[in-house]
């Protein structure tokens, strides 16, 4: 990660920004993947309704991917767990944090397309397919803002 940069006012070797990096990339990640298990838990209540087979053929489709989705999210977000017990004790930590790092930003894009989505899914099964539509729009917008925010705050940061 290229967030921290000697000189950046803190006191530690390379070594304890690496493990600092790691445990706030996995404490992101568990906050990443609380949301995730609760859509995921929706999703798969949702199945086991008994309106469920009122759904259109196309509600069933955006439903199913939906649970690809959240099944996507949750091996993204349980990544750094299998990467972590592969390259321990290898001295590779800076790929570690690296790669974790990546994976973190998949994830969090695909909880944001989940959470788009589920909005527009229950926005249409409840109200119809324009209502949906207006979720989608009104959720992507405000996930691109928060995401441009982001970017903005990082690339200010990174100029100062």
């Amino acid at each position: 990660m290229d967030d921290d940069v000697p000189g950046d006012g803190r006191d530690e070797t390379a070594n304890e920004r690496l493990d600092r990096n790691w445990q706030d990339i996995l404490q992101e990640f568990r906050v990443a993947l609380t949301g995730t298990q609760l859509i995921s838990g929706f999703l798969l209540a949702v199945a086991f309704q008994s309106r469920f087979d009122e759904l259109t053929p196309e509600l069933v489709v955006h439903y199913l991917v939906l649970v690809a989705l959240a099944g996507l999210a949750t091996l993204l977000g349980l990544a750094p767990v299998a990467v972590h017990r592969l390259l321990f004790r290898r001295r590779v930590k800076s790929a570690t944090v690296r790669l974790g790092n990546r994976l973190l930003l998949a994830t969090l894009v695909v909880v944001t397309l989940l959470v788009v989505g589920v909005a527009a899914f229950v926005f249409e099964f409840v109200a119809g397919a324009i209502a949906g539509l207006v979720a989608a729009v009104v959720a992507a917008l405000i996930a691109c803002g928060m995401w441009a925010l982001g970017i903005g705050a990082r690339l200010r940061a990174s100029a100062g």
